[in-house]
């Protein structure tokens, strides 16, 4: 099948099916080049190294899970401790920020201490598989929004094409009939799905270092379950467990949900793009502010990230200013949008995408697609 480019949904009538670019779209931007932006950016040093950035943040977070640490053995065996539960999930997504710029090389120029940072973040703190998560998220830098290429995309049961609902079975059905709502339902259990994932590619001989990782995941859960079910009842523990979970992951999904979802999608065996169009028109922005930036960790600056991964944090701001005006120079469409308005468009995005499925239309939409 050939490569075609498909327009955001947004855009579209209610009625009107996804359809290919015109002429005039295709060359929108068409003498921009990343090498031109990328010199800007060097030339600023926003490629740089900032390690004590980095010692920043870590003791940061080390204080927030020592708060969390504190408050849990201070209040021992209370209902009070639901709060440290959401606390602790709260300084879980922290953390997972830490492997995150880990595994983009990001952080330190030694490589060694990176790795050392990304399986301690990952796997220790986390439960997830930092191995298996560089491997894809590589892959979703590598072809963001692309149907077939891109591993987020192919690993949610959210649809974001028509043509994904035939694959989908039994309650997977319903979900998608409902998806603008029931996709931000199911975040809570993100989480509790990086874990489950992790196990299934350590076992599965997906990670190149299995023992290290399983050993850590285990060491975790060893001491988070002790810890539970020494200090707390047993239904307390429970409870606690669930809330750290469900907010952990309510949060992990909240954070990840508007950085591509309702942007621009591709489709075939090749990419339609190339590589500055191909981050810059599957990305949304969320509008800055010192709150944002923490909450998202630097990942509302989601263009930026996606055009410069292994650019440390702190320097996403500036890249933003050189980015959006290198994109009007050059008549490339830049997307940025408050907090809420990006998951309304998120949720109107998934919402017009399954309409065809709650009008009993599905198959006819999908013989459209193919035509």
């Amino acid at each position: 099948m050939s490569s075609s480019y498909v327009p955001h949904q947004n855009d579209l009538p209610e009625s009107q099916g996804t359809r290919r670019s015109s002429p005039a779209e295709r060359n929108a931007g068409a003498s921009a080049t990343f090498s031109d932006l990328l010199k800007r950016v060097k030339a600023e040093g926003l490629m740089d190294f900032d390690p004590r950035y980095y010692v920043g943040r870590l003791t940061v977070n080390a204080l927030l899970l020592a708060a969390g640490f504190t408050a849990f053995f201070l209040l021992g065996d209370s209902w009070w401790q639901l709060l440290v539960a959401a606390w602790m999930g709260l300084c879980g997504t922290q953390c997972a920020y830490m492997f995150h710029d880990a595994g983009h090389k990001a952080m330190f120029r030694d490589k060694r201490v990176a790795t050392v940072i990304g399986y301690v973040h990952a796997n220790l703190i986390n439960g997830a598989s930092y191995g298996w998560w560089v491997n894809h998220h590589n892959r979703h830098h590598s072809n963001p929004n692309h149907l077939d290429m891109d591993p987020d995309i192919g690993r949610r049961t959210a649809i974001f094409d028509i043509k994904q609902y035939a694959a989908r079975r039994g309650v997977a059905r319903f979900i998608v009939r409902y998806q603008s709502v029931l996709f931000f339902v199911l975040l809570v259990l993100e989480s509790l799905k990086m874990s489950k994932t992790a196990v299934k590619a350590i076992a599965g001989g997906q990670t190149k270092r299995p023992l290290l990782e399983a050993t850590l995941i285990l060491l975790r859960a060893v001491i988070y379950l002790t810890l539970l079910f020494t200090v707390l009842s047993p239904l307390l523990a429970v409870t606690f467990l669930v809330v750290q979970q469900f907010v952990q992951g309510l949060y992990f999904g909240m954070i990840f949900a508007p950085n591509h979802k309702g942007m621009e999608v591709r489709d075939g065996e090749a990419e339609s793009l190339d590589w500055l169009e191909r981050q810059v028109l599957t990305s949304r922005n969320i509008r800055p502010s010192w709150i944002v930036d923490f909450m998202y960790g630097g990942l509302n600056y989601q263009v930026e990230h996606h055009l410069f991964p292994s650019m440390p944090q702190k320097n996403l701001p500036r890249a933003r200013e050189l980015t959006r005006e290198y994109c009007a120079e050059h008549g490339v469409p830049y997307h940025e949008v408050g907090f809420w308005a990006s998951y309304r468009e998120v949720a109107g995005f998934l919402h017009k995408v399954s309409a065809p499925v709650r009008r009993g239309e599905a198959e006819l939409a999908v013989q459209r697609r193919a035509g």
